[in-house]
């Protein structure tokens, strides 16, 4: 089992749990303190984004604070990392439709173009969305990150914290998976 320190002393999560039902504020500081870096880091993992991931933390230690009456000495960090995950995953989602919002937005100020156009380009779109589906995750991030947010390799490396040669290298075999796995007249 974990503890937090006071003053050189270890403290239990049992301990803080129940100072922080009491009204101590400084349990709940030192409960945050202590498991930050596992909330971020969960986070992290599933957004891809670091200041997603950073509001996203104060977020989920705002949800525990308000659930903690409800728990039920179950695992602290286990039951922490649940709320981490479930929540990211909700942000994610959220994302992702955020995207997809302001793209048919773009696509619909395009002016001059026929009825036909516009339904056979939106029904292309949608098409090259549901594959993008299929595609192993961790290229499907590059691949959304360069061709629809129309990022740089530098932007992308800087937002999932490595090298601008990890983008290229992700980018080069996540088209190389699309060129094995697609076929043009799939997307026609």
């Amino acid at each position: 089992m974990k503890a937090a320190r006071k003053e050189g002393r270890e403290i239990s999560d049992e301990v803080l749990i129940q100072k922080i039902k009491e009204g101590s504020d400084h349990a709940f500081s030192l409960l945050v303190e202590k498991y930050r870096t596992d909330v971020f880091r969960t986070i992290f993992a599933i957004l891809r984004d670091q200041r997603e991931a950073e509001d996203a933390a104060q977020e989920v230690f705002l949800k525990i604070y308000h659930s903690l009456p409800n728990y039920e000495n179950q695992g602290l960090k286990t039951w922490i990392m649940r709320i981490a995950a479930n929540h990211a995953i909700d942000v994610k989602r959220k994302m992702d439709r955020r995207r997809e919002e302001i793209i048919d937005a773009i696509d619909q100020m395009t002016p001059g173009e026929s009825v036909e156009l516009k339904i056979i380009k939106k029904e292309q779109r949608n098409l090259v969305r549901q594959r993008l589906h299929e595609l192993p995750e961790n290229y499907r991030d590059v691949i959304y990150g360069f061709y629809i947010d129309e990022k740089s390799y530098q932007q992308m490396a800087e937002e999932q914290q490595v090298h601008v040669k990890t983008i290229e290298t992700k980018l080069y075999r996540a088209r190389n998976w699309m060129k094995k796995h697609w076929k043009e007249d799939d997307f026609s």
